[in-house]
Protein backbone atom coordinates (compact mmCIF):
# COMPACT_ATOMS: atom_id res chain seq x y z
CA UNK A 1 0.00 0.00 0.00
CA UNK A 2 1.50 3.47 -1.19
CA UNK A 3 1.76 5.47 2.01
CA UNK A 4 2.79 9.46 2.10
CA UNK A 5 5.57 10.60 3.71
CA UNK A 6 5.26 14.55 3.15
CA UNK A 7 2.46 16.75 2.00
CA UNK A 8 2.43 20.85 1.49
CA UNK A 9 -0.16 23.02 0.14
CA UNK A 10 0.98 25.05 -2.86
CA UNK A 11 -1.80 27.51 -2.65
CA UNK A 12 -5.32 27.57 -1.65
CA UNK A 13 -6.57 24.54 -4.03
CA UNK A 14 -3.30 22.40 -4.88
CA UNK A 15 -1.05 20.16 -2.71
CA UNK A 16 1.77 18.41 -3.21
CA UNK A 17 2.58 15.17 -1.97
CA UNK A 18 5.63 12.67 -1.49
CA UNK A 19 4.45 8.81 -1.88
CA UNK A 20 6.41 5.95 -1.15
CA UNK A 21 5.04 3.15 -2.87
CA UNK A 22 4.36 1.78 -6.41
CA UNK A 23 2.97 4.31 -9.01
CA UNK A 24 1.03 1.84 -10.62
CA UNK A 25 -1.17 1.24 -7.90
CA UNK A 26 -2.18 5.22 -7.94
CA UNK A 27 -5.36 5.75 -7.46
CA UNK A 28 -5.06 9.20 -9.42
CA UNK A 29 -6.35 10.54 -12.92
CA UNK A 30 -3.02 10.26 -14.80
CA UNK A 31 -0.12 8.72 -13.78
CA UNK A 32 3.07 9.84 -16.00
CA UNK A 33 5.62 6.83 -17.43
CA UNK A 34 8.95 7.84 -17.48
CA UNK A 35 9.59 6.51 -21.48
CA UNK A 36 11.67 6.93 -24.72
CA UNK A 37 10.80 8.33 -27.79
CA UNK A 38 9.55 5.16 -29.55
CA UNK A 39 6.81 4.42 -26.74
CA UNK A 40 8.64 0.80 -26.54
CA UNK A 41 7.50 0.00 -23.22
CA UNK A 42 9.83 -2.95 -22.19
CA UNK A 43 11.63 -2.49 -19.01
CA UNK A 44 11.56 0.14 -15.67
CA UNK A 45 8.61 2.14 -14.92
CA UNK A 46 7.60 1.99 -18.44
CA UNK A 47 7.63 -1.87 -18.70
CA UNK A 48 5.77 -2.44 -15.29
CA UNK A 49 2.95 0.16 -16.48
CA UNK A 50 2.11 -2.54 -19.28
CA UNK A 51 2.30 -5.37 -16.90
CA UNK A 52 0.11 -4.39 -14.93
CA UNK A 53 -2.29 -2.02 -17.15
CA UNK A 54 -2.09 -4.19 -19.87
CA UNK A 55 -0.91 -4.65 -23.59
CA UNK A 56 -3.74 -2.07 -24.51
CA UNK A 57 -1.25 0.58 -23.03
CA UNK A 58 1.42 -0.63 -25.68
CA UNK A 59 -1.06 -0.52 -28.34
CA UNK A 60 -2.39 2.70 -27.99
CA UNK A 61 1.81 3.95 -27.41
CA UNK A 62 2.38 2.25 -30.89
CA UNK A 63 -0.44 3.86 -32.25
CA UNK A 64 0.74 7.30 -31.17
CA UNK A 65 3.87 6.84 -32.96
CA UNK A 66 2.46 5.43 -36.09
CA UNK A 67 0.40 8.53 -35.98
CA UNK A 68 2.18 11.39 -34.83
CA UNK A 69 5.75 10.13 -34.17
CA UNK A 70 8.28 9.69 -31.67
CA UNK A 71 7.66 11.84 -28.36
CA UNK A 72 10.76 13.94 -26.61
CA UNK A 73 10.65 16.41 -23.70
CA UNK A 74 8.36 19.18 -24.86
CA UNK A 75 5.79 16.88 -26.32
CA UNK A 76 4.44 13.92 -24.29
CA UNK A 77 2.04 11.43 -25.65
CA UNK A 78 -0.84 10.00 -23.94
CA UNK A 79 -2.78 6.42 -23.78
CA UNK A 80 -5.35 5.22 -21.71
CA UNK A 81 -4.26 3.56 -18.17
CA UNK A 82 -5.74 -0.16 -19.69
CA UNK A 83 -6.16 -2.01 -15.91
CA UNK A 84 -4.82 0.04 -14.03
CA UNK A 85 -6.60 2.54 -10.80
CA UNK A 86 -5.08 5.69 -13.14
CA UNK A 87 -7.68 6.77 -16.24
CA UNK A 88 -4.77 7.78 -18.38
CA UNK A 89 -1.00 7.40 -18.40
CA UNK A 90 1.02 10.61 -20.04
CA UNK A 91 4.25 9.07 -21.45
CA UNK A 92 7.14 11.24 -21.42
CA UNK A 93 10.89 11.02 -22.38
CA UNK A 94 13.37 12.64 -19.87
CA UNK A 95 16.84 14.00 -20.75
CA UNK A 96 19.82 11.42 -20.55
CA UNK A 97 22.48 11.94 -17.98
CA UNK A 98 25.77 14.23 -19.91
CA UNK A 99 23.69 15.13 -23.09
CA UNK A 100 23.87 18.76 -21.75
CA UNK A 101 20.77 21.08 -20.22
CA UNK A 102 19.45 18.04 -18.17
CA UNK A 103 18.27 20.01 -15.52
CA UNK A 104 16.48 22.67 -18.40
CA UNK A 105 15.19 19.62 -19.90
CA UNK A 106 13.74 18.04 -17.10
CA UNK A 107 12.28 21.06 -15.95
CA UNK A 108 10.68 21.19 -19.96
CA UNK A 109 9.74 17.29 -19.36
CA UNK A 110 7.62 17.95 -16.14
CA UNK A 111 6.02 20.93 -17.51
CA UNK A 112 5.15 19.44 -20.45
CA UNK A 113 3.24 16.68 -18.60
CA UNK A 114 1.45 19.11 -16.82
CA UNK A 115 0.26 21.22 -19.71
CA UNK A 116 -0.50 17.77 -21.28
CA UNK A 117 -2.62 16.79 -18.03
CA UNK A 118 -4.29 20.30 -17.58
CA UNK A 119 -5.80 19.06 -21.64
CA UNK A 120 -7.15 16.32 -20.72
CA UNK A 121 -8.95 17.70 -17.14
CA UNK A 122 -6.51 15.80 -15.11
CA UNK A 123 -7.47 17.03 -10.81
CA UNK A 124 -4.54 14.31 -9.34
CA UNK A 125 -1.16 13.41 -11.12
CA UNK A 126 1.54 10.91 -10.33
CA UNK A 127 5.15 11.26 -11.41
CA UNK A 128 8.20 8.98 -10.76
CA UNK A 129 11.93 10.24 -10.94
CA UNK A 130 11.74 10.59 -14.63
CA UNK A 131 15.40 9.86 -16.36
CA UNK A 132 16.99 8.62 -12.80
CA UNK A 133 16.69 4.94 -14.39
CA UNK A 134 18.47 3.71 -17.33
CA UNK A 135 18.80 7.09 -18.51
CA UNK A 136 21.08 8.17 -15.65
CA UNK A 137 20.55 11.32 -14.13
CA UNK A 138 21.08 11.55 -10.27
CA UNK A 139 18.20 10.43 -8.40
CA UNK A 140 18.42 13.34 -5.99
CA UNK A 141 19.07 15.69 -8.81
CA UNK A 142 16.44 14.73 -10.40
CA UNK A 143 13.85 15.05 -7.07
CA UNK A 144 14.84 18.42 -6.70
CA UNK A 145 14.30 19.70 -10.09
CA UNK A 146 11.05 18.03 -10.77
CA UNK A 147 9.68 19.08 -6.94
CA UNK A 148 10.73 22.45 -8.00
CA UNK A 149 8.82 22.52 -11.00
CA UNK A 150 5.82 21.07 -9.27
CA UNK A 151 5.98 23.60 -6.69
CA UNK A 152 6.49 26.58 -9.37
CA UNK A 153 3.54 24.90 -11.16
CA UNK A 154 1.28 24.26 -8.42
CA UNK A 155 1.70 28.34 -7.42
CA UNK A 156 0.73 29.33 -10.77
CA UNK A 157 -2.12 27.17 -11.58
CA UNK A 158 -5.03 25.79 -9.95
CA UNK A 159 -4.92 22.36 -11.57
CA UNK A 160 -4.04 19.73 -11.21
CA UNK A 161 -5.22 20.14 -7.84
CA UNK A 162 -3.33 17.15 -6.38
CA UNK A 163 0.56 16.83 -7.60
CA UNK A 164 2.21 13.29 -6.26
CA UNK A 165 5.87 12.19 -6.69
CA UNK A 166 6.15 8.51 -6.22
CA UNK A 167 8.98 6.64 -5.24
CA UNK A 168 9.74 2.53 -4.79
CA UNK A 169 12.59 2.95 -3.42
CA UNK A 170 12.33 3.13 0.87
CA UNK A 171 15.74 4.80 1.38
CA UNK A 172 15.29 7.36 -1.90
CA UNK A 173 12.16 8.15 0.13
CA UNK A 174 13.70 8.93 3.61
CA UNK A 175 16.64 11.28 1.64
CA UNK A 176 14.42 13.32 0.00
CA UNK A 177 11.94 13.26 2.69
CA UNK A 178 15.00 14.67 4.37
CA UNK A 179 15.64 17.91 1.84
CA UNK A 180 11.33 18.47 1.64
CA UNK A 181 11.80 21.85 3.38
CA UNK A 182 15.01 23.00 2.38
CA UNK A 183 14.10 22.37 -1.34
CA UNK A 184 10.67 23.59 -1.04
CA UNK A 185 10.43 26.37 0.79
Amino acid sequence: MNQVWREQALSESVRLKLVHGDLTQEAVDAIVNAANEWLKHGGGVAGAIVARGGEQIQRESDEWVRLHGPIHHERPAWTSGGRLPARYVIHVVGPRWGEGDEEMRLRTTVRSALELALSLGVQSIAFPLISAGIFGYPPMQAAQVILETLKAWGQEHTSPSELRLVIYERALVKAIAEHWEAWLT
